[in-house]
Formats: C-alpha cells, structure tokens, sequence
C-alpha cells in the first residue's frame, strides 16, 4: 500500500494503533486511477452526481458548495422534493472517495422556510391587528349575560357588525372554511445532511451559523405570523477520517480572532441577483477554503453557479474543479472568473 499519509502531512501510518491501522487502511490507500479524470482549474458542464465520479481519489482538500435550497428558484423547478433529497444524498455520497483523509466537505444551505405539508391543520390565525371590529368574545358575553335572551341578528345590530362576525368571535376566528390553502412550515434540513453525510462515510465536525441581510422583500409570507424574517445560513462541516493538517499561519491573529474560531459569521449577502437567482457573497467559500486548505491545494464546488468559489480559490492560491449543470452558468462562470482574477479558466463541456 502507498502510504497517502506519509506523503501528504509527514505523519507516520504506522504511527496509528493497530485497529485504526485496518479500519482506515481502504481509505488511505490510493485506487487505481480515473480514467479520463476531471481537468484541475477547469469547470465542467453536466450533472454533479455523474460528474464527480471522474476526480481522481483522495485529491480533494475542501469541497465547499452551495445546492439548490428547494424554494422554487427557476435552475431547481423541475425537481420534486424526494427528488431534491435524492440529488444531495448522491452528492454527498460521490464526495467520500475524492475528499483527502482528513480533509473536509463544507455545506451552506438553509432550512426551508415555506414547506407546504399537506398533513398540518389548515388552521387560520386570528390576526387580532386585522380585524375591522374591535369587539372580543368577552364583549358579546358580557351582553349576552344582561339580555340572554338576544340572538345573533340582535348582537350583530346591538355591535353594528355582521351576523358572521359575531359567530367567528363566539365560536372561533375559523369556524367559517378555515385556510383554504395547504399549509406551510420551517422544513429543518441540518438533520437530512448529518444522515446523508454519516451514511457516506463522513463525521459531521463543525457548524457555522452565517448572518446576512435580513431578506424583507422575501418576507412577506410571515405578516400573519411570528416567524422571523430570513437572515441567516448555515454552513456545515463534515470531516473525512484521517490526519488533519492544523496550522495556525493560515490566519493572522485577527482572523483568527474575528472569525476563524467564532460560530457565527456576518457579512452581507450578494445585494445584486442580476446575473444568477442565488449567490452567495465571495468572503464565504473565501473563509472556509482559507481555515480549512493550504496553498496549492484544490478546492471543489460541484454547484459552481457564477464562479465565485473558483475566484475564491485562485485569489488564495488554490487549484480549483468547478461543476455546473445549467451551460449558460458555464458560460457566467468563465466571464466572472476572467473579470474578476484575469485568469481566462478552461471550460470543458459535457464532460463524460
């Protein structure tokens, strides 16, 4: 067997207990080339689960992407929600054989926020703010206890109000139909991603909450309800088994400091989605793939989407593979990486 470790960290394997010697044995061990492998500062044209089986094994030091959240953008209308689940669980599955040992797979997703569930109870608020008469239930009883016998026509005239609103406020605000729609609630999606990630392989090692602007244009849906408006991510960690290289020289003592070992990390989201529906600002693939790869190393997103993480990448002195499915997102990525590094990136279509 080729020793990955003593190549890559200086650390002996030998080093390693007898019983983690033969666990991790299949892991470090180098598999027979890919053939035809996935070019490095290159981006590929296709789909992420076919995709990601052409990267040569344990060349990966951080894979960091952002998928399709499932809130109806246009790039992800055509999956269904089991079929969305599907898609994450076969990425995350294809990572485990290209990411180093002891490197890291990072994740930035957020719950989603509006899950229409046909099984909640279609049950309406009772938006007290909204209402048009200010009367309650305990003004119509307190009359109703001096003149019992008043019926509903006679309380609507006695509040100048109508007969349905003197029912709604005796017998419930929905006691007329309810909602009509389905329903909608927070879908939390940490747990989907931990299970996909253990049954891959991976160890969840940290998590990383990202405040960004408070989405108000997109908030509307919560008015009638005590839901917070959407202002924050997360980014989660997962680790592949193996000697994981720390050095403290990646950051400087500030960066350490204001955000290298802090959970929670706030800068601003992309304030222009003019030429993608969802990107994702060039300080958070820029934080991870500084914390969590050296120089020279190569860094992955297989939703490559307009090309910040390559950007990321190169500005920090990493190689870089990109994958994306949509060609004119290709196209975007390209352009963007030119603009924004002068490096005219390779572009590889419909790579099979």
């Amino acid at each position: 067997m080729k020793n990955f470790t003593e190549e890559t960290t200086n650390f002996s394997f030998n080093r390693l207990p007898k019983d983690l010697q033969k666990s991790l044995s299949t892991i470090y061990s180098h598999t027979e080339p890919v053939a035809n492998p996935l070019k490095v500062n290159a981006i590929h044209q296709g789909d992420a689960s076919e995709l990601l089986k052409k990267i040569e094994p344990n060349s990966i030091a951080v894979s960091v992407w952002s998928p399709p959240y499932f809130v109806g953008k246009n790039y992800e209308k055509h999956l269904s929600f089991e079929g969305w689940k599907n898609l994450l669980k076969s990425v995350i599955a294809n990572h485990f054989s290209i990411i180093k040992p002891g490197g890291f797979l990072a994740i930035n997703i957020a719950d989603i926020l509006v899950f229409k569930d046909e099984k909640m109870p279609k049950i309406q608020a009772d938006a007290v703010h909204r209402k048009r008469i200010s009367i309650s239930k305990e003004n119509i009883l307190e009359v109703l206890a001096k003149n019992p016998t008043m019926n509903r026509n006679d309380l609507a005239k006695h509040f100048k109000c109508s007969e349905q609103t003197i029912d709604r406020r005796l017998h419930g605000n929905n006691v007329r139909g309810g909602k009509q729609e389905t329903q909608s609630r927070v879908k939390i999606i940490g747990g989907l991603v931990e299970n996909w990630a253990l049954e891959a392989g991976f160890y969840p090692y940290d998590r990383r909450i990202w405040v960004k602007d408070a989405a108000w244009e997109n908030s509307r849906w919560a008015n009638l309800s005590y839901r917070s408006v959407d202002e924050f991510e997360y980014i989660y960690i997962f680790w592949k088994p193996g000697i994981t290289r720390y050095d403290r020289n990646r950051l400087s003592n500030d960066e350490w400091k204001n955000w290298g070992s802090r959970g929670v990390w706030q800068f601003p989201s992309v304030r222009a989605n003019d030429d993608h529906e969802a990107k994702f600002p060039l300080e958070l693939p820029t934080r991870i793939i500084k914390l969590l790869s050296d120089e020279n190393d190569i860094v992955l997103d297989c939703f490559m989407g307009s090309g910040t993480t390559a950007i990321a990448a190169i500005k920090e002195n990493r190689n870089y593979i990109g994958i994306e499915l949509n060609p004119e997102y290709v196209k975007l990525s390209k352009a963007n990486i030119l603009k924004e590094t002068g490096v005219n990136s390779i572009i590889t279509f419909n790579a099979n």
